[in-house]
């Protein structure tokens, strides 16, 4: 049995979801953009600090439900498609979701309520930390694997970038593997223009509103925490609850306006679905294209200054301090929201027409060309 007192709140239905995060939300831990740009380039790891959660102007807001109209029932044709391939790649009815905070967390919602109406299955829905240098959360893996020892545990994500979460979670699997876990380590996503999860339901660079926004968007739960000053080796890695932002929480109306459309998208959910192949091999074209992008614009090449696909350059203006934005075309629909941003933020733009994705963001660096 789950003892879940020490668990971080949220403010998503414990029927959608089971975070396994330890409750840090009495911590002061934020800091200040420069500030924590300063703490990277001195060799601190982003999950040792949270950025200050951005407040979005009523602009911006504007532009995130007009996406949600636009796009809600595309986002539950991917939905259905995606959850249908990981069923059928599983080759068990006995699947439980491990959905990787914070993108993934409103996704496994999302792949758990189809499974449950179109599949007839209740599957287990747990969100859990993987940090970019550090990893999966063993702890929470292993806690999952002893409650559920012959189930299929499928990894969940929204999108891909240029796939550095992949590899990590590849390395992870690995090494759990090692200990006699029996994981995989096929990512399942709706989006996947970096060509690196061989579970997905498109691999066009496309807008997935939950990107607009951060904790509002996923149950008010912060970035993931893993701090050696508040946080020991048997713990699971952290987050915050943010009940100060209750107020502006679209979280649940999120997943529940996408939820509203997945019977009248399963007649298309299938066709797609049906038109094929269960699962595709990984190309990488995202990963080159990242590297050609930092041997351009940085002397030291540094891919982790390179945050392609509109998702990695929505949080890139949410989070961190951008040189500059690149884009496809400034005239589509989807980087309305980036370029609001930029011009709210004062950050410059290129149009490359040629660009493999709609857009990229550049990290501000001494290192820059």
């Amino acid at each position: 049995m789950l003892k879940t007192d020490h668990l971080v709140k949220t403010s998503y239905s414990p029927e959608d979801i089971t975070f396994l995060l330890k409750d840090m939300s009495k911590i002061q831990i934020e800091s200040n953009i420069d500030n924590r740009e300063k703490a990277f380039s001195l060799g601190h790891h982003y999950s040792e600090s949270l950025p200050i959660e951005y407040r979005p102007s009523p602009e911006y807001l504007r532009l995130y439900n007009q996406a949600m109209n636009q796009l809600s029932s595309y986002i539950a044709q991917l939905v259905g498609i995606v959850t249908r391939r990981v069923h059928k790649y599983a080759g068990t009815d006995q699947v439980v979701i491990i959905s990787l905070a914070r993108a993934g967390s409103p996704v496994g919602i999302l792949m758990r309520r189809y499974a449950r109406t179109f599949l007839g299955l209740d599957w287990p829905h747990f969100s859990v930390s993987i940090l970019r240098g550090k990893g999966i959360d063993e702890n929470a893996i292993k806690t999952v694997r002893d409650l559920y020892p012959n189930h299929h545990l499928q990894f969940v994500d929204g999108w891909t970038g240029k796939g550095a979460i992949q590899k990590e979670l590849t390395k992870s699997v690995q090494q759990l593997n090692e200990q006699g876990l029996h994981l995989n380590d096929d990512l399942a996503v709706l989006s996947d223009p970096g060509g690196c999860a061989t579970l997905y339901s498109t691999r066009e660079d496309i807008l997935i509103p939950n990107a607009f926004l951060n904790s509002t968007v996923s149950g008010l739960i912060s970035r993931t925490i893993l701090n050696n000053a508040y946080q020991s080796p048997e713990d699971f890695h952290g987050a915050k609850y943010y009940a100060e932002l209750e107020d502006e929480d679209v979280s649940n109306s999120f997943v529940d306006q996408i939820t509203a459309h997945f019977s009248a998208e399963e007649e298309n959910t299938l066709k797609q679905f049906n038109e094929f192949p269960i699962k595709n091999e990984r190309t990488w074209s995202g990963m080159q294209v990242a590297q050609e992008i930092a041997h351009k614009y940085y002397k030291n090449s540094d891919l982790t200054k390179v945050k392609p696909s509109i998702g990695e350059t929505t949080r890139t203006l949410l989070r961190r301090k951008p040189h500059k934005i690149l884009l496809r075309d400034e005239n589509e629909e989807a980087v309305k929201h980036i370029l609001s941003l930029c011009q709210e933020k004062n950050i410059p733009i290129e149009i490359i027409p040629d660009l493999y994705y709609r857009a990229i963001g550049l990290i501000e660096s001494e290192e820059l060309i």
